[in-house]
Parts: structure tokens; sequence; C-alpha cells
């Protein structure tokens, strides 16, 4: 092949692929605004990020709401001026075959020590936004039976009132 024939080619695709943002690295830099959204106590940014049927599960098994529902949760939070601030150490991003819909999970730095993040993204109008999240704290395995011990009167009382629905 002529040099600068393969020269040519050569600046070509890496012209073509400078700007390019891959979906993974959108995906990142939204959960990354999105948190940081939180730590800003940014509400606005922070919802914005979300899907309009988006569902957030927190650490407390009653604490599954939707988008509405968590806004009116988090607003007092957000209005003193102090969300939450947790910070990625570590994400894992998966992309469906189909390129509109994205999964992921992430260990997360919190006032909790560490947590677990875990959700979907879906593309909107070919924005990504976020459609489902859940947050759940981590335990070692050897310390679940402690953990298991606090928790079994809650817990009990709290499946016992879930059965009678």
């Amino acid at each position: 092949m002529n040099k600068y024939l393969f020269l040519l080619l050569s600046l070509f695709i890496i012209d073509s692929s400078l700007g390019q943002t891959t979906d993974t690295q959108k995906i990142n830099t939204i959960l990354d605004n999105w948190h940081k959204a939180a730590a800003e106590a940014d509400f606005d940014s922070y919802f914005e990020l979300m899907s309009k049927e988006a569902v957030f599960i927190g650490t407390d098994a009653a604490e599954v709401w939707n988008k509405s529902e968590f806004m009116s949760f988090s607003k007092p939070y957000f209005d003193q001026g102090k969300a939450w601030d947790f910070s990625s150490v570590n994400r894992n991003i998966y992309i469906g075959p189909k390129g509109d819909i994205a999964w992921f999970d992430e260990l997360l730095d919190t006032w909790m020590q560490l947590c677990r993040g875990s959700g979907v993204l879906k593309k909107e109008n070919g924005q990504w936004k976020i459609a489902h999240y859940v947050l759940s704290l981590t335990i070692p395995n050897d310390e679940i039976e402690a953990v298991i011990d606090v928790k079994r009167e809650i817990d009990s009382t709290y499946i016992k009132s879930l059965v009678r629905q």
C-alpha cells in the first residue's frame, strides 16, 4: 500500500473518531452528573436525568418510589442545600444489542460507607435517561449473621404486613 494513502486513511480514521463519544462514556457522564447534582443539591438537574416513569428503590424495604414520589421525598433535602453525596468508585456498564437500553452496577462511597447502586438507562429521543435505580448496602459475608440479628424483628413485621395485603 502506498505510504501516503496509508497515512491519509490513518488520519481520516483518527479524525472521524475524535469528538465522538461512545454510549458508555455518555452513560458514565450522566451517572457522574446525577450523583454530582445530588451532592450540590441541584434538584432540577438531578431529576432531569431521570426518565418520566423512573423508579428509585432505596435501602429501606418500604422505599420504592416512582419519580413523582421520589421528588416529593427528596425535595426537603435538596431545599436544605444538602441532599446526599455518593461517589462512584467502580462502575460496570452494559449496553443491549439494539443500543437503546443499558444497565449498570456501581460501588459507591457514601455516608453509609460502601453501597451498591444498580440500574437501567434507556434512550428517550436520543438521550440516555435513568429509568430504574436501586441503592443497597453492602454487607461483608462474615458479618451477615450480626446484620440479620439487627433486622430480624423489623423484617418479620414488615413481611407480615405485606402478606396481609
